[in-house]
């Protein structure tokens, strides 16, 4: 049963939404007054919130904005209930991140409906998207009500690269957020001497370029296809009237980025301080994972000594040395330049 926070400081009002929301067969919490409120949903983490906006002690958009700053509730369905219908107190409302507003009076299907939407909206932001068009048609479908699927198969905005061909550079603008949907991309960074540093790895299901559409700046780095791929292309317009409209996707594409940012303070740290053994062993091992996690010991990694150094941030010949090291001790075996991992505990004990 989903759990309802309203927070509403008149007592009849309270009563009847109570009572509506009840005979919906949803289970509610109470608040008569907006800090009354924050810290009920900080005890019960509600599956929504409706809150009226004029309250005693706090108001309804000092609620908001303290739910914002909880990491937490940010991404609970917050819909406002009052009787200001000014566009301007509207558009105050959704600027902070309400994702609906109700105007009283209202009847019980509006207030139902409203609800009914903001929950499925939200399941549907929160799953783990499946690597596959449908994966992409839900996240689209669910904020946006549109069929993304066929958008995309109607404007062709499914691209075809090869292995190694070049998707973005760095320095160029972002015209579009990428969706993998067949194939593996990695991201890099090259230096004025041509040498390389792969800063990323991504598979199905993976989005792409999304770090310079947030922050609306150029590429900071390069993309390139490690195999045959297929990308589905959402225009930059559609990406922006997606987080201008939807809260909940911006923080989505926000835990995205932070993960990233932390992923990639971890592996300076690694270049910067771990031995050469240890080094190549988890670049090993972060391919295997990334790219074959239901651990198939038949899988095989199949990336140039050059790719596979520029991961690592070695010298392709200590590469080179400390590959044939881990094959004489039977952790790997190579077979036409394909290294199969044999012994993926024994690399674990090495890499950690």
């Amino acid at each position: 049963m989903k759990k309802i926070l309203l927070i509403e400081d008149n007592n009849e009002i309270r009563d009847n939404v109570v009572e509506m929301l009840e005979l919906a067969r949803y289970s509610v919490l109470t608040a008569t007054n907006g800090m009354e409120g924050v810290e009920l949903a900080i005890a019960q983490s509600p599956d929504l919130i409706i809150c009226d906006i004029m309250m005693p002690v706090l108001d309804g958009y000092g609620v908001l904005n303290m739910l914002h700053k909880n990491k937490t509730l940010q991404e609970i369905p917050f819909i406002f209930l009052t009787a200001k219908a000014e566009k301007a107190e509207i558009r105050k409302g959704m600027e902070m991140g309400a994702d609906d507003y109700i105007t009283k009076p209202f009847d019980t299907t509006e207030l139902l409906n409203a609800v009914e939407t903001r929950l499925r909206k939200a399941a549907s932001i929160k799953a783990d998207l499946p690597a596959d068009i449908n994966g992409l048609d839900i996240l689209m479908t669910a904020v946006m009500n549109k069929d993304i699927q066929e958008i995309i198969r109607r404007n062709h905005n499914i691209h075809k690269y090869k292995k190694k061909q070049e998707i973005y550079m760095e320095g160029h603008p972002p015209a579009c957020l990428f969706y993998i949907l067949k194939g593996k991309v990695r991201t890099f960074k090259r230096n004025e001497g041509g040498k390389e540093l792969v800063i990323g790895l991504y598979r199905e299901g993976d989005f792409l370029g999304y770090t310079a559409l947030l922050e609306q700046s150029v590429y900071n780095e390069n993309a390139e296809a490690l195999d045959d791929t297929e990308l589905a292309i959402i225009p930059r317009e559609d990406f922006e009237a997606l987080l201008f409209n939807n809260p909940g996707v911006i923080h989505k594409f926000i835990q995205l980025l932070c993960k990233h940012v932390t992923e990639k303070e971890e592996q300076l740290l690694d270049i910067a301080y771990n031995s050469l053994r240890k080094k190549v062993s988890q670049a090993l091992l972060l391919l295997y994972k990334k790219y074959n996690p239901s651990y198939n010991e038949h899988y095989s990694i199949d990336m140039s000594r050059d790719g596979l150094a520029a991961l690592t941030g070695v010298a392709k010949e200590s590469l080179i040395r400390t590959l044939g090291d881990f094959r004489e001790e039977k952790l790997i075996s190579i077979r036409e330049g394909q290294i199969f991992v044999t012994d993926r505990k024994r690399l674990e004990v090495i890499a950690n």
